[in-house]
This record gives C-alpha cells, sequence and structure tokens, in this order.
C-alpha cells in the first residue's frame, strides 16, 4: 500500500458519491503491511480513519500463515522461539511495535483520524493494553 493507492481509491469514492447527489462518507484504510504502518503519516493525509489488522499486519511482520502456523508453533513455544503462539496474543515487539511507530506518525503529522484494531487480538490484555497506551479507543476481535 502507498499514498498513490489511497489518492486512487480515495477519488474513486468521492466521484461514485457524488453521482448519488453528495451521499455523506468516509475513507479509512486498513493497515496490515508493515510498510503501510511505516507509512502511516502520508496515508493519514487522504483518511478519516485507520484500522490495524491485527492477523494480516501479524502475517506479514513474521513471514508466518496463520494457516499452516499450527504444524510449528507449539514446536517453537517449547523451544523458546515464541513465548505464546503470535496470533492469540500480540507480539508487542513486532506487530505491536508497528503499531506504536505508525500511531506515533499521524499523531505527528496533526492529522486527527480515528484509529482502531481488530482482528484475533482484538480484546486481549496485550492488544488492549496497547491500545490504552496509544489512545485507540475501538478495538473488535473477529
Amino acid at each position: 500500500m502507498d499514498e498513490q493507492e489511497i489518492v486512487i481509491v480515495s477519488n474513486i469514492i468521492k466521484d461514485v458519491a457524488l453521482k448519488f447527489h453528495g451521499i455523506q462518507y468516509r475513507v479509512g484504510a486498513m493497515i496490515e503491511l508493515p510498510r503501510a504502518a511505516l507509512l502511516a503519516d502520508r496515508l493519514a493525509k487522504h483518511v478519516d480513519f485507520f484500522s490495524f489488522g491485527t492477523n494480516d499486519l501479524t502475517q506479514t511482520t513474521m513471514g508466518i500463515s496463520r494457516d499452516d502456523s499450527s504444524k510449528f508453533t507449539e514446536h517453537y513455544i517449547d523451544s523458546g522461539v515464541f513465548s505464546s503462539d503470535p496470533f492469540e496474543a500480540l507480539d508487542i515487539d513486532g506487530a505491536g511495535r508497528l503499531i506504536t511507530i505508525a500511531v506515533d506518525l499521524v499523531r505527528k503529522s496533526g492529522r486527527n483520524i480515528k484509529i482502531g484494531l481488530c482482528g484475533e487480538h482484538g480484546n486481549t490484555p496485550q492488544a488492549m493494553k496497547l491500545c490504552s497506551e496509544l489512545g485507540i479507543t475501538d478495538y473488535y476481535r473477529s
């Protein structure tokens, strides 16, 4: 995801809304890729809200698929590679850090957009603590 993609999609939405006589709408973006998190300040210029998709952000940050991680996760936990299943407990040092960086970038940019979090991590203690620290008030478990 990059800034130009947001601009193109926003313009399409704007054109459609105009055809329907000024329908009220808001444009948002799911932040599910590390690159999108690192470009959050640029993307925020073109949206009204963000939602961090923790399932995909975890997959793309760690380079592992949720679909087949059950084949090795238990072994990784037993071996000390993982302290817990990263698809059950938000990895604060990985995906959590990217979320923190992204929120900081948005806040420093001066954009006052709504920021949320969704995914399997939505109501885990790690995610709720991070949301509280970052001022994220909307979080949902999928």
